[in-house]
C-alpha cells in the first residue's frame, strides 16, 4: 500500500490557472473520487500526478517521494498506473498483447537477451504472459485473449485498459471516467470490479467520474473541484449535499 499526497499544487498555462493551490491526501487502500463540473481541472490533476504535466508549483508525493519532474514511465515503475478517459489501447494488437505491454516497465532483460533468446529472456517472456493472463482472468476477459482489441465491444475495451494497468503491478490505480459509455448493468459490474481490485491487490484507487450514482455507491471519500480549486471534501453524503457543491453543479439561482 502507498500513500499519495498532493501539496499546494498550482498549474498554469500562460495566463490561465488550471489548478490553484490544491492539497489533498489519499488514504492507503481507499477508494477516493474526484468530481466537479466540466473544466474544473480534474484531468489536469491526473496528468500532473502521472507526469504528463509538470506543476508550476507544489509537490506530489508517493510514499514521501516527490514525483514532480519525473517521466511518466518512471512514475509507473514507482507503482502508479492509470487509465484514460479516451481509450488508449493498441487497436490492432490482440487483447493479450495489449496487457503484456503493461509489463514493459517491469522488464529487465536487455536487447541482447531478445536477440539471442537466452534462458533468462525466455523466463521473463513466460512471466510476462502469465501476469497478463492472470490480469485478463481477473477482469473476466481471458476468453478474449486472441481477439483484436479494436473488435471488442466498448465496455470490454474499458476492462482491457484496466487489465493492462493492473499488469504494471501498481500500488495506486487512477481511473479516468471508467464508467463513460457504459450502460447500467456494465456500471454495476464495474463497481464490483473496482471493489475486487482494491481487496485482491490491496490498491489505493483514485477515480474521476461524472456518474453520481456510481460515486455514491463506491466512494469512501470525495474531493470536489471547481475552477481548479478544492471546494469540498468528505463522504459522498456530506459532499453531495454541500451548498458550494450544489451551486457549482446547478448555479446560484437553482441552488437557492
Amino acid at each position: 500500500m502507498s500513500s499519495l499526497t498532493v501539496k499546494n499544487v498550482t498549474l498554469k498555462f500562460g495566463g490561465l490557472t488550471a489548478v490553484h493551490d490544491l492539497s489533498f491526501e489519499i488514504p492507503n487502500c481507499s477508494i477516493t473520487s474526484i468530481i466537479g463540473p466540466n473544466g474544473a481541472g480534474k484531468t489536469s490533476v491526473f496528468n500532473m500526478i502521472t507526469g504528463f504535466y509538470r506543476p508550476t508549483t507544489g509537490q506530489i508525493l508517493l510514499d514521501r517521494e516527490n514525483l514532480v519532474g519525473k517521466k511518466p514511465s518512471e512514475i509507473t515503475r514507482r507503482g502508479l498506473a492509470r487509465t484514460f478517459q479516451n481509450l488508449r489501447l493498441f487497436p490492432n494488437l490482440t487483447v493479450l498483447d495489449n496487457v503484456k505491454s503493461g509489463m514493459h516497465s517491469r522488464t529487465k532483460q536487455a536487447v541482447w537477451g531478445a536477440l539471442w533468446h537466452t534462458r533468462a529472456q525466455q523466463k521473463e517472456e513466460q512471466l510476462i504472459e502469465d501476469v497478463a493472463l492472470d490480469c485478463l482472468s481477473f477482469v473476466g476477459m481471458e476468453a478474449y485473449k486472441q481477439r483484436i482489441a479494436k473488435n471488442l465491444p466498448y465496455g470490454a475495451q474499458r476492462y482491457l485498459e484496466i487489465a493492462r494497468a493492473l499488469a504494471t503491478k501498481p500500488q495506486v490505480l487512477l481511473l479516468d471516467e471508467p464508467a463513460a459509455g457504459l450502460n447500467y448493468e456494465e456500471k454495476e459490474s464495474l463497481i464490483d470490479l473496482i471493489r475486487r481490485i482494491r481487496e485482491q491487490y490491496k490498491l489505493t484507487v483514485l477515480i474521476i467520474e461524472h456518474d453520481m450514482g456510481l460515486i455514491k455507491k463506491i466512494s469512501e471519500n470525495v474531493i470536489v473541484l471547481d475552477y481548479g480549486q478544492k471546494i469540498a471534501e468528505g463522504t459522498p453524503a456530506d459532499v453531495l449535499n454541500h451548498s458550494r457543491v450544489v451551486e457549482a453543479y446547478l448555479g446560484k439561482e437553482e441552488a437557492m
